[in-house]
């Protein structure tokens, strides 16, 4: 009759480590080689803990789901608090981890600026999203944002 879900503390998902490039290639060898339980058994050294949490949650790296894209391969362990997501075809291998939110903890809420307007401000930041190509002199010099 009663839904004791209603009580529980959320169970969310915070990232541990994210390897692309050289350093996912890596894991992928080991993937293949050894097994997917293998690379989250290697991948659980970067996980310190109440550290991890604390980096986690004051970057965003939070997730209600597993995120995870169409290309994603997902492993989680039974009776683990880790899942692992790769792709091979983006070239990237994900570590995450359970975390239960703890209903006493309110997170401070920061206004959100965009990555263009956070960039702009700094003068040793390169604007990533200029294109690189050769464009026409009326649009020389300016900032794209989207």
């Amino acid at each position: 009759m009663f839904d004791d879900r209603v009580n529980a503390p959320a169970t969310r998902w915070i990232s541990v480590i994210f390897l692309q490039g050289e350093e996912a290639d890596e894991l992928f060898d080991l993937i293949d080689h050894r097994g997917p339980f293998a690379a989250i058994e290697h991948l659980q050294h970067w996980d310190y803990g109440d550290e991890t949490v604390d980096a986690a949650l004051m970057n965003g790296y939070v997730y209600d789901h597993i995120p995870a894209g169409s290309t994603d391969r997902t492993i989680e362990e039974l009776d683990s608090p880790y899942a692992l997501t790769y792709s091979a075809s983006f070239g990237y291998v994900s570590l995450l981890r359970r975390y239960t939110a703890d209903p006493e903890l309110e997170l401070v809420s920061v206004p959100r600026t965009s990555a263009t307007h956070r960039a702009r401000g700094r003068h040793d930041v390169a604007d990533t999203w200029a294109s690189t190509r050769v464009g026409s002199a009326n649009n020389t010099g300016h900032a794209v944002a989207l």
